[in-house]
């Protein structure tokens, strides 16, 4: 049995070392351009750079932050606790207020990754339903894996999946301070559950992954056919400026969502006319005319992947008519 003299010194070891409740886990640092830029009086967000996955250390996507004078509200998390962490730092240039809660538009590696350094500070995480089927999935434990690998140090032994607190499967609102979150539920979409944030009263809509400005979207295994319709749904009217979940922030709403539905509008149609007339998808891909997106970044990484996944999964919708 310990006596207490040596008990009482490695008690007074263990509060020097361990880290108060609320306090930050310190991650592997990482070194990218991330400045948090202001869109309106409460909004503002950093900017990941056109890419693959594992491009620019993993900052490839976006991530918001509603500021109020009772606390903050993140958007998305980034793609590894280390770039959540810098998130974090660039929130704490403006604010020491509390960050109380971190709303995720989807399941996806590049914005939920960095999860746990919000969960660190005792966040509420929020998510759309339908995130059980990517983080029950075999493919969310394979991912991660790999991005051990590919975004070491970065993503390590040490990063963990994280379920969320709350689960947003209808229209509701959060008030924090003089400021209201409208958490759209929009369904599966882009991925297997997605959802868009209405800022008021800056009329801000953060859009997560159903709009990509300024680049090829990533389809994925997407239901493209409900991505559509969801974007075709989405109300914008009074909307000052879109935050998307890549590419820079839009002052035109209307034209960025309409970018995006021209995307797949044009290449659902190209593919669905191949799959019609039974075409190899090599052949048909190489008879249509893409020359009007080919300038836009990411097309080369992207679109013909993109295009498959499509034809592929408008055979699936043929063979279930």
């Amino acid at each position: 049995m310990l006596s207490a003299r040596p008990l009482i010194l490695m008690l007074s070891l263990f509060m020097l070392v361990a880290p108060p409740a609320g306090a930050a886990t310190q991650y592997p640092p990482v070194d990218v351009d991330m400045t948090l830029r202001q869109v309106s009086d409460h909004v503002f967000y950093v900017q990941g750079k056109p890419g693959i996955a594992t491009d620019n250390k993993g900052f490839i996507s976006n991530a918001a932050a509603v500021i109020t004078d009772e606390g903050v509200i993140a958007i998305d998390s980034l793609g590894s606790p280390s770039l959540a962490q810098r998130f974090i730092e660039e929130i704490r240039k403006q604010t020491d207020q509390p960050i109380k809660a971190v709303i995720v538009t989807h399941y996806h590696a590049d914005h939920i990754y960095g999860l746990q350094a919000f969960k660190d500070l005792g966040a509420e995480v929020i998510a759309p339903g339908g995130f059980q089927d990517y983080l029950d999935s075999p493919n969310a434990e394979e991912r991660l894996e790999e991005r051990r690998l590919s975004l070491a140090p970065w993503v390590n032994d040490e990063t963990r999946l994280i379920r969320p607190d709350r689960v947003i499967v209808e229209q509701t609102e959060l008030t924090l301070g003089d400021v209201t979150l409208e958490l759209r539920y929009l369904g599966p979409a882009h991925s297997d559950g997605d959802l868009a944030v209405l800022v008021r009263p800056d009329q801000v809509l953060v859009s997560g992954d159903l709009i990509f400005e300024g680049r090829i979207p990533f389809t994925g295994s997407a239901d493209t056919a409900r991505w559509l319709a969801a974007l075709e749904s989405l109300d914008n009217a009074g909307v000052t400026a879109l935050i998307p979940g890549h590419g820079p922030a839009a002052r035109n709403p209307a034209e960025a969502v309409g970018a995006t539905l021209d995307y797949l509008r044009y290449t659902r149609e190209q593919m669905a006319a191949a799959v019609e007339e039974m075409t190899p998808f090599a052949e048909a891909y190489d008879a249509v005319d893409w020359s009007r997106f080919e300038k836009v970044p990411a097309f080369a990484a992207t679109h013909r992947r993109n295009a498959y996944g499509i034809y592929l999964s408008l055979e699936q919708e043929l063979l279930a008519d």
